[in-house]
């Protein structure tokens, strides 16, 4: 693999797909020589499929790959790598980057533009400075080849219309109007040629093709065939056509990572279908079927608002404006659409001059109604609902799309696979954990059932692949594995854990041989297990510690010793228990409990401030919602009524009973606090809503509405202490036993032998460790078995183990979420430090939850090694190590220089 690769997909932070079609391109052209050698089309073929079977024909007059990519997953970042990696591995300056529509077309232009929030080259150093020359299709003819000038990389941008579609121009003398060559096409005079024949004279020109299923009309293809580039990389998420018989699928799709996966592993929406319990579509009107699931749009799109806004004020991340798309049958029915959503009837007149019409028709109107589109992402563009026919189909590039409606008649199977795409990308490019947040919502009252029963085809896009068993494997008995730590088969020779097939490790000769010694010799583990009330392991073979453990030791045997008095072995129990500390202190490695306590009395609250209520425009309801994933067929209600029948004596009551639910608020304390907030939210919502709909809003939505409120409270909560300071509950801990499953009969493997399949590591029972204090592991990845190799190696660690679940008291917490419980991936020890080890995922190390947990670990990692110090002990570290860089030639010190990871709030820490 060419070294580019690795540091293109760690400074773009590609994905896992990403990545992997990045080191496809790479196998493509180290296997066909290119672009050195210009093997013939057939021998090209020859190749490739050597390597990649799935590639039966290019399907053009030149080399074309196929990349099918799920929507959402970033095909255009994949461009920006692509070219990257062909500029950096092997010189290649000229591109064409084709675009299907204008929509496309100015967002790929936006997103080649340095300074722009998704620059396609963020993080790649060698484009700092010599920046690609951006030629497009609106200013190729003042183009005067500033790339050859300057060595730069050349990227052209060009609608497909551009190359194929005639142009129609008037006469000067007589008026006629008459068809033309399209321009790019035609002679120019300061190149000597047109602007497409010097495109197809350059030798490395490479073309990228977006949506690429749009170029295999007779036109576009003869296009791209005359300009006969060094080879052709297809993007797509769509890699068919769709004919009256079916669809017709792509003979050059050499990497397909479709839909389910991308929802499997998480980098999209859930997809879900909503409708309301109870609903019948057949006892009611075509019009008044379509009210009833606008204004069911409107419930989920409020709901999500304020979600998306406590998110927001809980995290501090930036504020998501949500927004509904709704699917019109033509032009006329938008505009009525339009006009009924904006009028006083509707919600009160809540959403006038929110709506945005994209057709034929506004399009004509409107010049700036593709520039309203593409800014709807924005939290100051007012648009809180896009009324579209046809024209969005593909290339619209937005992740604040949450709720779709559609109102045009459409099968179940085109309703997943062309409405879902387009709400799918995540908002913060990874799961939040909320649910609306989460979640993309087609309201389809009508096709409810028949979109369940399509999504639960195997054939489905949506359906989790993985989860279907295409080739049943012989049935094995789970069985579970206790790795115990090896102490105690060093201490008596006994097996270390219950083995698999052959999976038991020799053990040496053991410490403790005779009867009486063994039975000496657990007594005394026993009892020096329960010694963690001690400073430090070390203080186990202190002279005070050892004779007052020696006279109980003695104490607890005597009795049985007794019965034997005629044949007793005499025991040495002062030895005994030397031997025991020892092997105990060599064979663990010295963990403290620690927990920050505060000093002196303590007082909390919160300060009076004035609660921001711009997001709460809840409407009335009339039913429950019904949601169903299509991915899972999990299911779920919005607007519960579990507290319908719960009359309070006044509104704000409704408000104030879910405040107090929160383990941060008292109401003997803050009860006029908390009336203060909640009589604001109240006053905001009679403004708008007669009595009944106000206690309607409130019945349904006071949880809602109360998590709002108390996100917004985390700003102005204090604390009035004395300080804090950290407490040592225990010097040291001694090691769990580590339970885990297994098949009956299977093999423990050496861990030095990578799993043919890596998926399916969590499988496996690994052996052969000489520095681990546990005989048997398990590994979630095969990056932590590359990492258990670093650590048994010369340049590793002394000693190092998994921690069992229960050994450490590590807590995070995100936001004002309750705090939850942290276990490390590796605990490791040299002898200078020791370190808690987290390996992530590379894309997965921004993401909140594992910096919470690593701001815990590097907080305890603080207070650990403030313990250490008053005991003569090593400090301790926290790292953080992405996947990609755990090679077999890294040394562990050379990782802990690079990804050490330091607390940035001791006390939040805990």
């Amino acid at each position: 693999m060419h070294p580019s690769v690795r540091t293109i997909s760690q400074r773009l932070s590609l994905r896992s797909p990403q990545r992997e079609s990045l080191e496809i391109l790479d196998t493509v052209f180290s296997s066909t020589g290119l672009p050195k050698e210009s093997p013939s089309l057939a021998k090209a073929l020859d190749v490739i499929r050597e390597h990649y079977p799935t590639v039966e024909d290019f399907e053009r007059g030149f080399p074309s790959l196929c990349f099918s990519l799920a929507t959402g997953v970033g095909k255009t970042r994949l461009m920006g790598a692509f070219i990257t990696y062909l500029h950096i591995a092997h010189g290649i300056r000229n591109f064409f980057v084709l675009a299907p529509n204008l929509t496309i077309y100015e967002k790929l232009i936006t997103d080649f533009t340095p300074n722009t929030p998704k620059y396609v080259f963020k993080g790649i150093a060698e484009f700092a400075t010599d920046t690609p020359w951006l030629i497009t299709g609106d200013n190729y003819e003042e183009y005067r080849g500033q790339g050859d000038l300057y060595g730069r990389v050349e990227i052209n941008i060009f609608n497909i219309a551009k190359l194929n579609r005639e142009t129609k121009e008037i006469t000067k003398d007589t008026k006629e109007i008459t068809a033309g060559a399209p321009r790019i096409r035609r002679l120019r005079e300061t190149l000597g040629e047109s602007y497409f024949d010097y495109l197809k004279s350059l030798p490395d020109l490479v073309l990228l093709m977006d949506e690429s299923h749009r170029y295999r009309a007779d036109a576009g293809a003869r296009a791209l065939n005359e300009l006969d580039p060094l080879i052709g990389l297809e993007l797509t998420a769509t890699p068919f056509l769709d004919r009256a018989t079916g669809p017709v699928w792509f003979k050059n799709v050499i990497y397909d990572y479709p839909l389910a996966s991308a929802i499997e592993d998480g980098f999209v929406k859930d997809p879900a279908v909503a409708t309301q319990v109870d609903f019948n579509a057949k006892d009611f009107s075509d019009d008044e079927l379509e009210r009833i699931k606008l204004e069911d749009g409107i419930r989920l799109h409020e709901e999500t608002k304020i979600e998306l806004d406590t998110y927001a004020r809980q995290t501090g991340r930036k504020r998501v404006k949500p927004f509904m798309l709704v699917i019109a049958r033509d032009t006329t029915h938008a505009a009525a659409l339009k006009a009924l959503i904006e009028s006083e009837p509707f919600f009160q007149g809540a959403y006038a001059g929110k709506v945005l019409q994209v057709d034929s028709s506004t399009k004509k109107k409107e010049e700036d109604t593709v520039e309203r589109l593409l800014q709807v992402e924005s939290p100051d563009e007012p648009t809180e609902i896009v009324i579209h026919v046809n024209m969005l189909k593909e290339g619209w590039d937005v992740n604040n799309l949450f709720t779709i409606v559609p109102l045009r008649a459409a099968n179940a199977r085109t309703l997943i696979e062309q409405t879902v795409g387009r709400g799918l990308r995540l908002p913060y490019g990874h799961r939040t954990g909320v649910e609306a947040v989460d979640r993309l919502t087609i309201v389809a009252h009508d096709k409810f059932q028949e979109i369940i029963e399509e999504a639960n085809k195997p054939d489905s896009p949506v359906r989790i692949k993985t989860r279907i068993i295409e080739k049943p494997r012989e049935y094995k008995k789970p069985v579970q594995v206790i790795s115990k730590p090896g102490l105690e088969a060093k201490l008596f020779g006994e097996a270390e854990g219950t083995s698999t097939k052959s999976g038991t490790p020799k053990t040496s000769e053991p410490i403790f041989k005779t009867n009486s010694e063994k039975r000496a010799g657990q007594k005394a583990l026993e009892l020096l297990r329960k010694q963690e009330h001690l400073p430090s392991v070390n203080y186990l073979d202190k002279p005070e510690v050892t004779k007052d453990l020696a006279k109980k030791l003695e104490e607890s045997l005597t009795p049985m010793q007794l019965e034997l008095e005629g044949v007793k072995e005499k025991v040495d129990y002062t030895k005994i228990l030397k031997q025991a500390a020892k092997a105990l202190q060599e064979n663990t490695i010295e963990i403290p409990r620690i927990t920050v306590i505060p000093k002196g009395d303590t007082s909390t609250g919160f300060h009076p401030f004035e609660v921001d209520t711009s997001g709460l425009d809840f409407q009335p309801v009339e039913r429950d919602l019904l949601l169903q994933y299509l991915n899972d067929n999990r299911q779920s209600t919005v607007a519960s009524d579990t507290q319908m029948q719960l009359i309070e004596r006044r509104p704000e009551d409704y408000i104030v009973r879910q405040l107090i639910d929160f383990d941060d608020v008292s109401y003997d304390e803050q009860a006029d606090f908390l009336y203060d907030l909640a009589g604001q939210v109240v006053e905001h919502f009679k403004k708008k809503l007669s009595d009944d709909d106000l206690l309607n809003v409130l019945r349904y939505h006071e949880r809602a509405i109360a998590k709002n409120i108390h996100s917004q409270m985390q700003p102005h909560f204090w604390e009035k202490s004395a300080g804090s300071e950290t407490k040592v509950l225990k010097g040291w801990m001694a090691l769990k036993d580590c339970p885990f499953n297994a098949e009956e009969g299977s093999e423990a493997l050496d861990f030095r032998v990578s799993p043919a399949q890596k998926s399916n590591i969590r499988r496996y029972v690994y052996t052969g460790f000489s520095k681990c204090l546990y005989p048997f592991q398990k590994f979630d990845s095969d990056a932590e078995r590359r990492f258990a190799e670093i650590l048994e190696g010369s340049h590793g660690a002394e000693k190092w183990f998994k921690p069992a679940s229960g050994q450490f008291s590590v807590y995070y917490r995100i936001g004002s979420q309750s705090e939850r419980s942290y276990e490390p991936d590796f605990v490791v020890e040299t002898s200078e430090c020791k370190y808690l080890v987290e390996v992530k995922r590379e894309d997965q190390t921004n993401n909140e939850e594992v910096l919470a947990k690593a701001e815990a670990g590097a907080a305890f990692c603080e207070q650990a090694t403030a313990h250490a110090a008053t005991v003569g002990a090593t400090p301790w570290a926290y790292l953080l190590i992405p996947d990609t860089v755990i090679q077999s030639n890294m040394s562990l010190v050379g990782l802990a220089e690079k990804y050490s990871h330091e607390a940035s709030n001791l006390d939040g820490g805990k």
